[in-house]
Formats: C-alpha cells, sequence, structure tokens
C-alpha cells in the first residue's frame, strides 16, 4: 500500500507532522493493507493564521484494489486529532465495504450434469 501525504504551508509548522500522521494512518489501516493499492492522505487548515475552532481539516482517500475510491473528511483543533477521527471513520467504511463485497461474492456455479 503506498501512502501520499499533502498539507499546505501552514500545517507543516510543527516537526515530523508528515511522519506522525502518515504512521497514524499505516496503523489504523494496516488490516487492509494487501486490499488497498494507494492511500492519499491531505491536511490543510482552513483559517490559516487566524486561528478558530475546528479549523484543522484532513481528508483521506483509500483506493481498493477493485472498486471505486472511499474517501472521509474530519475537521479538529489539532490536525494529528483530525487525522485520527478520519483514519478511524474510513477503517470502518472500509470494514463495512470489504463485508459487503465478502457478503455479496457469489461462488461460481458448478457445471450442469447431463
Amino acid at each position: 500500500m503506498q501512502v501520499q501525504f499533502n498539507s499546505d504551508h501552514s500545517v507543516m509548522g510543527t516537526e515530523n507532522v508528515a511522519e506522525r500522521i502518515e504512521a497514524a494512518v499505516r496503523d489504523k489501516l494496516a488490516r487492509f493493507e494487501e486490499r488497498l493499492t494507494r492511500v492519499e492522505i491531505h491536511v490543510r487548515d482552513e483559517n490559516g493564521r487566524k486561528g478558530g475552532a475546528d479549523d484543522k481539516v484532513c481528508t483521506i482517500e483509500a483506493r481498493p484494489r477493485s472498486g471505486n475510491p472511499i474517501g472521509v473528511t474530519a475537521h479538529a483543533s489539532t490536525v494529528d486529532d483530525a487525522a485520527r477521527k478520519a483514519a478511524n471513520t474510513l477503517a470502518q467504511r472500509l470494514e463495512r465495504n470489504f463485508g459487503k463485497e465478502s457478503k455479496h461474492k457469489h461462488e461460481a456455479r458448478p457445471d450442469k450434469v447431463l
């Protein structure tokens, strides 16, 4: 699973932001690693220097090997909290998505015997 991290200039002020968030997301999504080709993490500060409550946003998009991409967005007062919330939500959605996929998978029909 390839992980791509993107952020705006206002979020990168703290040390090791990308490494911390990427590690947390990888840890949360580890059980889906074989089923995903890529995960994109986008972190931004909506208010920039102005500040404000819940102005940090994390959007995570997972691309399953089969099917459409699944994306989630979370808001929080820190980028770490926003990433944690988004990763938790994405894990729930992937669990639901892959659960439905296996539930509705049909066995190949056996050949008819004459």
